[in-house]
């Protein structure tokens, strides 16, 4: 990182009701005082614990309701019915990057109490919305560099101070791109959400991580890079990470971008070229699903961090598009959805070959792009 190089500024708000909004870089027109922010939705949140499954459910009704903007992602200038544009109800002032509370969330700090303890529980956490830059357009694969290190920086500087509240079982940093997969806004955003809790597949893979070492003495993770960079699977490499579709992927093109070093188990852990690789793994995988059918893929974005304790867990970002050609998406019908057994219907190793086939013009490279430390 260079001598000269000035850390990413971060401004906290907060406003009467507790709600926080933090921007990071230059703000363009702050107010000299706090900052009015409409205030979070919680009502009726709690979550309810299945029987039949052994797994929790959250229940969160405000979801509802929360803004409908998609405009045509091409349109130049911002979309005046956006939340997240400059003078939307999140941010009334232009910015570089911005996270604040959802205010729709799924787990709040502070939920409502509950009255049946026993299959009723409160919903205690935190939802947080990453919007990457101020303008209506853009994506992972059309960032700026400097823009995309701000992005990595934002989520690293979020992943250390949530991870830190012993409230917080597991953080997942997350991306719904598309109305395919959901996303009710097309300014280009991601979430944050942190569990009291461990999610039943995140739980899953904590005891798969520590089975697998009592049976075999190695590290599940090592070997599965290992298996990765040998197989016909691997869509790109780099010094930091292994690009490929897994063994046994649940989606057609679904793609892993997993750390090769033993000990890089979160985001905070990234060196300075792990940080410069990671962002150049992420846009080539997005500008090769933008040029696989021709159109912005819609796809779900997760970082994958270690939960404490799981010394075996590399560092991962999955990529879980649901199209399975041009045309169709793959739906998770009846056998999937009662048994969790998930059905392929393609061969991992062909859509890895048609997605390392495509032409990456752009690459971000040292010195491009550099480390971002943010400064509060």
């Amino acid at each position: 990182m260079s001598g000269d190089f000035v850390p990413l500024a971060r401004h906290t708000f907060a406003s009467a009701q507790g709600r926080h909004l933090n921007l990071y870089g230059e703000v363009r027109g702050r107010p000299p005082g706090a900052v009015d922010l409409p205030p979070v939705e919680p009502a009726a949140l709690h979550r309810r614990f299945d029987l039949l499954t052994g797994a929790w459910v959250a229940v969160s009704p405000a979801r509802n309701v929360r803004p409908y903007s998609h405009v045509d992602d091409t349109a130049p200038g911002d979309d005046p019915g956006c939340a997240f544009c400059p003078g939307g109800v999140e941010v009334p002032f232009g910015y570089d990057a911005a996270v604040f509370d959802n205010r729709f969330p799924t787990f709040v700090p502070d939920p409502p109490p509950v009255t049946d303890a026993t299959r009723v529980a409160r919903s205690v956490g935190r939802c947080e919305v990453v919007v990457y830059t101020d303008r209506h357009e853009g994506s992972l694969s059309t960032l700026a560099p400097m823009e995309l290190a701000r992005v990595l920086a934002v989520w690293r500087d979020r992943s250390a101070e949530l991870w830190s509240d012993p409230c917080h079982r597991f953080v997942l940093i997350f991306e719904n791109r598309g109305e395919a997969v959901g996303a009710t806004l097309s300014h280009p955003h991601g979430q944050i959400y942190a569990f009291d809790h461990l999610p039943p597949f995140i739980a899953g893979r904590t005891a798969a991580m520590t089975r697998y070492r009592d049976e075999r003495g190695t590290c599940l993770s090592c070997d599965l890079i290992t298996s990765d960079d040998m197989s016909e699977r691997v869509v790109a490499r780099n010094g930091s990470f292994v690009i490929a579709q897994p063994f046994a992927p649940r989606w057609p093109y679904e793609v892993h971008v997993r750390g090769r070093r033993h000990d890089l188990r979160r985001l905070t852990d990234l060196r300075v070229d792990e940080q410069r690789d990671l962002a150049s793994a992420l846009r080539e995988v997005a500008v090769r699903y933008d040029a696989l059918f021709g159109f912005a893929l819609p796809y779900m974005m997760t970082i994958m961090e270690a939960p404490d304790g799981v010394d075996d867990w590399h560092l991962a970002v999955e990529f879980l598009p649901p199209h399975r050609n041009a045309h169709l998406t793959k739906v998770r019908a009846s056998v999937e959805t009662a048994t969790g057994l998930f059905i392929n219907d393609t061969l991992p190793e062909e859509t890895a070959r048609l997605l390392a086939s495509i032409h990456v013009a752009e690459r971000i490279e040292a010195p491009s792009l550099k480390a971002v430390p943010v400064d509060m």
